[in-house]
């Protein structure tokens, strides 16, 4: 038995076969119940299980293996969250189906992904009303006033006193109060939704900006002022790349603040176009499967803004302490 753990299961064949037999095994179940009109029995939900656990330990191989090559690895480790995003969608497949659960309360994947694909542009153009117009815009210039605003107030001890205590009543600020009135000042388009935007990401981008530029030692203002260095050099050359950990931070938070406070600002009024604008319209229709789809494009959206500015990271802040383990 230990020579069949050690040259099988520890193998790549044998990872491969605990990681796709599992899948293949899943989709002919996926279809047998949808094929089905009674809720499958117990053998059924047995296998399920089985093949749950098997896909499991396949994951867990694949985890712990020690994998020389590089490029191999970064592989890997794209691999192992992309089976359990996978296996999510299996069992959410398996569940809905074989329980009959009405597609009103909670559709399978497969009618998401169908009704996804039939609404490409509807779904195109809220991504462009969303994302591209009032995210990406309220989020450039609410994280980069709060980046100037931050710079103030390290200038100035009386803006700190007098600005830190605002932008703390600001933050504790409910959106759906909020949201309303940026749409009386600022119209029913885009703009009112850039304008929740940059209250939502400006106090994050200011408190992780001022404790940013705090991080240093006395040392190292010490041996800048040995170098005769004056304020904004020693912003530039010591300050302002210590805190750029911090920055990188208040970006990502806001990443997923900006595109949630987008779409629920507009829930109070927008255009006939946009992702909060089709979800609310479409829970009243009943159709769920399309507020599903919405919920995929916000969530892909989300992700590869966050991803993105984490590989930015990445590249800038290389020398920090949080990016080495990455890097061997």
């Amino acid at each position: 038995m230990s020579f069949i753990r050690s040259t099988f299961v520890r193998s790549p064949v044998g990872m491969a076969f605990f990681v796709v037999v599992p899948i293949v095994i899943a989709f002919v179940m996926m279809r047998q119940a949808l094929s089905l009109e009674v809720v499958p029995g117990l053998g059924f939900w047995l296998v399920v299980i089985i093949i749950w656990l098997m896909a499991w330990f396949g994951v867990d191989l694949l985890a712990k293996r020690k994998i020389e090559n590089r490029s191999v690895e970064r592989l890997v480790s794209l691999l192992i969250p992309v089976l359990f995003g996978v296996w999510l969608l299996i069992l959410w497949q398996l569940i809905t189906t074989g329980f009959k659960v009405p597609s009103v309360l909670l559709p399978p994947p497969s009618a998401i992904g169908l009704r996804f694909l039939s609404s490409l542009p509807t779904l195109w153009a809220d991504f462009q009303q969303t994302f591209l117009k009032a995210v990406v815009s309220g989020y450039i210039m609410g994280c980069g006033s709060a980046f100037l605003v931050a710079i103030a107030i390290d200038r100035s001890p009386f803006l700190q006193r007098g600005l830190m205590p605002i932008g703390n009543l600001v933050s504790a600020l409910p959106i759906v109060g909020v949201a309303p009135i940026m749409v009386m000042w600022f119209g029913f388009d885009w703009q009112s939704k850039a304008a929740v935007v940059i209250i939502m990401t400006f106090f994050p981008m200011l408190v992780n900006t001022i404790a940013g530029l705090g991080d240093n030692s006395s040392i190292q203002r010490d041996l800048m002022k040995t170098y005769a260095a004056g304020y904004w050099q020693t912003l530039f050359i010591m300050r302002l790349p210590q805190a750029m950990p911090f920055i990188f931070n208040a970006l990502k938070i806001n990443s997923t603040l900006a595109l949630i406070g987008a779409i629920v600002a507009e829930f109070f009024g927008t255009p006939i176009v946009g992702m909060g604008f089709r979800i609310s319209t479409e829970v009243g229709r009943m159709n769920v499967d399309m507020v599903w789809a919405e919920i995929a494009v916000a969530a892909l959206a989300g992700s590869a803004f966050y991803g993105a500015i984490a590989l930015i990271e990445r590249k800038v802040t290389f020398w920090h302490a949080s990016m080495r383990p990455a890097r061997h």
